[in-house]
């Protein structure tokens, strides 16, 4: 049952998150790690939480709050090669980048995209040879196979080179795919190839990942003979049901927005796909902010009509998807709003309290993202995985910053 208004009381909410892992079968939540609160490492600032996220708070203080939550859930939370799957934990990936430790077979902690680069297990993590790339076959592509639906594999259409990118990979690191050596520049060039080949016309990964790498004005010809741009995925995108589309349609928000802003930023134009896609992200920023809740979450009903869910997960993925969303589409002035800073006090306020229990980790691990992403705009970027980091200034993550320039990491997709 929805509601319109309120906020969550604690109590409801703690046995609504206890009793998640029950109501799921199957589900293997991303859980707490084994101290209890009170050993070292528990958050202690708890000021989102005595604030209810209704009150807004200095620049320092939102910025402190932001640090401790996000080191907190990198630390506190942990994930394992025997219980969980690639779904999981590149979902955690996303969030944190190459910081996020995966605990692998002999129980040792690693960083998780690492470990798969280098050809570790882990479930879910499919990958095969594609095309030869040259007339003299001393090169093939990569590719990651498509399990739709699933929630030990790739679930869409390049949703691997999406996180992948997103972590920093240049097209020159290497990958190491059955046995064999290969690049992430194969893996580009394989989906270029494979573009015609996307289930659903769902480009909201592909466009993440290719213009990370690419000019946004990139043409190519795929496996189909035709000619395709960045341009025309966007178009292809725009024209999609929101509505109808993966988690109310802010995969689709997210791949178009990471994609403009970079095109804009080399000088593009607003025409044609471009034009039609950024029309589609202004009416989504009206909309979240229209149905935004009294606490400053969003709307568990997404795009579609304001609300809270009863169910814990629900509200979590919704806000914490559109969180994410309106982090890469608003400008820094925009952000620094109450409305903004009330959402993101919202959010921080929900995973502390929520610090104990198992939770599904695409929605958890969007919803940090989120907050990754809001620290980074607003007060500029840091590390998470220092045990001290969490007391010192904001330092320069190298690979989140390739990421986001694509400048310093183009591929090149004619060799």
């Amino acid at each position: 049952m929805l509601s319109t208004q309120g906020v969550f009381r604690l109590p409801a909410l703690l046995a609504t998150a206890s009793l998640l892992a029950a109501c799921l079968p199957g589900f293997i939540g991303c859980g707490s790690s084994a101290s209890s609160p009170s050993q070292a490492g528990t958050p202690t600032n708890n000021v989102a939480a005595e604030s209810g996220a209704g009150e807004l708070l200095s620049p320092d203080a939102l910025r402190a709050e932001l640090d401790e939550v996000l080191v907190d859930t990198l630390r506190h939370r942990s994930l394992n090669l025997k219980e969980h799957a690639a779904w999981q934990i590149l979902h955690g990936a996303l969030a944190y980048q190459r910081e996020f430790l995966v605990v692998n077979e002999a129980g040792e902690k690693v960083p998780a995209v690492d470990h798969v680069l280098a050809g570790g297990y882990m479930k879910g993590f499919n990958l095969e040879p594609g095309v030869w790339l040259d007339k003299e076959q001393t090169r093939r592509g990569v590719r990651a196979i498509l399990e739709q639906g699933s929630k030990t594999g790739q679930g869409h259409a390049d949703q691997w080179f999406a996180i992948l990118a997103q972590c920093g990979l240049r097209p020159t690191d290497r990958m190491v795919v059955r046995g064999e050596d290969h690049t992430m520049q194969e893996l580009i060039e394989q989906v270029l190839w494979d573009v015609p080949r996307s289930p659903m016309k769902e480009y909201s990964w592909t466009v993440i990942g290719l213009s990370t790498y690419l000019p946004s004005d990139y043409e190519w010809t795929a496996s189909d003979e035709q000619t395709w741009s960045i341009e025309k995925l966007m178009g292809i995108e725009a024209e999609q049901d929101i509505d109808t589309s993966a988690c109310g349609g802010t995969h689709r928000l997210i791949g178009m927005t990471m994609a403009l802003n970079r095109h804009l930023q080399q000088g593009g134009k607003l025409e044609g796909g471009w034009q039609k896609a950024d029309e589609k992200i202004q009416q989504a920023i009206k909309t979240a902010k229209a149905y935004q809740n009294a606490d400053g979450s969003f709307s568990a009903n997404y795009f579609i009509r304001g609300g809270l869910s009863a169910d814990l997960a629900q509200n979590l993925g919704a806000s914490g998807h559109q969180l994410e969303f309106l982090t890469l589409a608003l400008s820094e002035e925009e952000l620094q709003q109450p409305w903004m800073q009330r959402a993101v006090l919202n959010m921080c306020s929900v995973l502390r309290r929520t610090r104990d229990f198992p939770l599904e980790c695409g929605a958890l691990y969007h919803a940090v993202h989120g907050l990754v992403l809001y620290r980074h705009r607003v007060f500029g970027e840091r590390t998470y995985g220092d045990a001290d980091s969490s007391s010192s200034p904001a330092t320069d993550q190298p690979a989140a910053r390739e990421a986001r320039n694509p400048s310093d990491a183009t591929a090149d997709p004619a060799r």
